[in-house]
């Protein structure tokens, strides 16, 4: 099994209310390439930056290192609109950072962006792949192209208390300067990622889109925002069949709206409870309390892990967590930056 992971930055991240990153918003843009280095080396390398929260709940990114250290699978890393760089290998599309969903144009060259990831998705050996992603203020920016699509579908967030009508407001606001409302871009997906959207939109669509049309099977591993993406592929008018693999905090969180909403865009879905409840350390407490939830990859890592290997990804969380600082009580954890929002 291939996992390719886009990683991106946008300034939408930035905005005041919908991001865990605002205590230190200087340092979010290097979250996502931290996040890859994780996923790669088992922690950050090159990046300044450590992504745990102040209360111990670290970047999702050491959910799938663990899983990536009992049930091995190959790893490619896309640069999808990077701000800082990364000292993990990436694939190189030539995609710029987004910007700010309440300018006009958030992402300029989506349209070339999906063609570049399109080209490289349809080129790849692979029989299946996992698209994952992590870009901070991606949930915000999943509800922005779901609302321009005319989607009725919510979206989460990495923080316990979702911030939906703050999300809702910069929407509102994304789509009044792009001259839009809700549905004005209905079967037109990449003008609805340039005028509400982010890079890393582009680049998962159309790596999946590229692959599909190969016959190369493909499971979107993420949350809410792999529903949006899988929006962007039904307005696309790609009808191959298509997966979803969330966590059980997704999904616990969404209720009936995530298996509604998978059915009406004719998506399968796996969701994958990793056991967290059954250990007390702080970390795993933090996800059950309902901080980060989902992001780079973790659910769909998750559903490769056998039942009887469980307490195994568990036990490799715990030395994780351990190599990026994290003792097993909330007063030893230490944060050397902020905790980014990704799109569960």
């Amino acid at each position: 099994m291939r996992v390719i992971l886009p990683a991106g930055t946008t300034e939408t991240g930035l905005i005041d209310g919908i991001s865990a990153a605002g205590a230190a918003p200087e340092l979010m843009e290097h979250t996502p390439s931290a996040d890859v280095e994780i996923l790669a080396y088992g922690e950050p390398t090159v990046a300044p930056v450590t992504p745990v929260s102040p209360n111990g709940c670290p970047t999702p990114a050491a959910v799938t290192r663990a899983v990536r250290e009992v049930v091995d699978f190959d790893l490619s890393v896309v640069d999808a609109g990077l701000a800082q760089p990364t000292a993990a290998p990436t694939v190189d599309l030539g995609v710029d950072p987004g910007g700010d969903i309440r300018e006009p144009a958030a992402v300029p060259d989506a349209a070339a962006t999906f063609d570049r990831a399109h080209t490289y998705g349809g080129s790849l050996p692979d029989d299946e792949l996992m698209i994952g992603e992590t870009v901070p203020g991606g949930t915000t920016t999943a509800l922005g192209v779901l609302t321009a699509l005319g989607e009725p579908a919510g979206v989460s967030s990495s923080l316990p208390e979702n911030p939906i009508e703050r999300k809702r407001e910069v929407v509102d606001a994304a789509l009044e300067a792009s001259d839009a409302a809700p549905g004005s871009f209905e079967g037109e997906p990449l003008a609805a990622v340039r005028a509400v959207g982010d890079p890393v939109q582009a680049t998962v669509t159309g790596i999946a889109a590229g692959a599909l049309e190969a016959g190369i099977d493909v499971t979107l591993a993420g949350g809410t925002q792999m529903v949006a993406v899988a929006a962007l592929l039904r307005h696309a008018d790609v009808d191959a069949p298509l997966s979803i693999a969330t966590t059980s905090f997704v999904a616990d969180e969404q209720g009936d709206r995530l298996e509604e909403t998978c059915s009406r865009l004719d998506c399968d879905l796996t969701v994958t409870d990793p056991g967290f409840d059954t250990r007390d350390h702080v970390s795993m407490n933090r996800y059950c309390a309902g901080e980060a939830k989902e992001g780079v990859a973790m659910g769909g890592a998750l559903a490769l892990v056998p039942d009887d290997r469980f307490d195994e990804v568990l036990d490799r969380f715990e030395t994780v967590c351990a190599r990026l600082g994290i003792d097993d009580t909330a007063e030893s954890a230490e944060s050397d930056g902020p905790e980014a929002e990704r799109g569960p």
